[in-house]
């Protein structure tokens, strides 16, 4: 028994060591990657067709579960936020506390996740298809930046939705929660507005911009680097996009915690 725990130790710690070589690897992976595709960025001229393209995969095609998200949302927020108010007496700040809750958290967060589980999957599978279709090397061979074509494109695209992706959700979730709160629950729709101009500020809604900004290129980093090195054959599509959407998702949380710390 001490004979088996004596190589068990050496094992155990070898493992360990390999796996945290293997993150640190990939984190470097990852950082050349980035810095590849902000050199092609600044060094190359834009392909604006793929750019438009992406803009409307990313952005139009996400238009519906955005609006429905922020809908209910805002909706959940009007029913929680009237409970709790109600218990204090102050149903007439409503309006304040489902802006401030939708612009400094919810808004960038939610929609930043649904854009990943809509549109970043959707690109990882897709470059990663390319990748084992052996059409990224057809692009090596030819001279051709894979970067310029596929990676680009997908940044400035994402980078670009994003904002107006996050403005449209917190404008429906604000209606939402008017709907609810005014129409259903009888909250005055002059306290609801009025309350609401007098108690947000611009930094709020620069709050949800400057986030909403971060996720934008967080998603398309993460998911165009998990397309790019995407294992071989169906199975390696399939794990690359499930790592992309989980990877993209804690690193959104994870980026909103130090951005509140940051800009609060």
């Amino acid at each position: 028994m001490p004979h088996d725990s004596h190589h068990y130790i050496p094992t155990a710690v070898a493992r360990l060591g390999a796996r945290a070589l293997g993150i640190v690897r990939t984190m470097g992976r990852m950082g050349l990657f980035l810095a590849r595709t902000l050199g092609t960025l600044f060094s190359t001229p834009l392909k604006v067709g793929w750019l438009v393209k992406r803009i409307q995969f990313i952005g139009y095609q996400s238009l519906l579960v955005i609006i429905l998200t922020g809908l209910f949302t805002g909706m959940v927020l009007g029913y929680q936020g009237y409970t709790t108010l109600s218990r204090v007496g102050s149903t007439a700040f409503l309006g304040p506390m489902v802006a401030f809750s939708l612009l400094r958290e919810l808004g960038p967060v939610i929609s930043a996740l649904m854009v990943t589980a809509r549109a970043g999957s959707a690109i990882t599978a897709e470059i990663g298809i390319m990748r084992i279709d052996e059409e990224i090397d057809a692009l090596h061979l030819m001279g051709l930046s894979p970067h310029r074509y596929l990676i680009v494109p997908v940044l400035l695209g994402a980078i670009i939705c994003m904002p107006l992706l996050t403005s449209l959700f917190n404008i429906v979730g604000i209606g939402g929660g008017y709907l609810v709160g005014v129409k259903m629950l009888g909250v005055g729709p002059g306290a609801y507005w009025g309350e609401m101009v007098d108690y947000v500020r611009m930094q709020d809604i620069l709050i949800s911009v400057y986030k909403s900004l971060s996720f934008g290129g967080l998603i398309a980093w993460v998911c165009c680097y998990q397309g790019y090195y995407t294992g071989y054959g169906a199975e390696g599509v399939s794990k690359s996009t499930t790592r992309a959407v989980v990877v993209s998702s804690v690193l959104i949380l994870v980026c909103d915690y130090f951005l509140t710390s940051v800009l609060f």
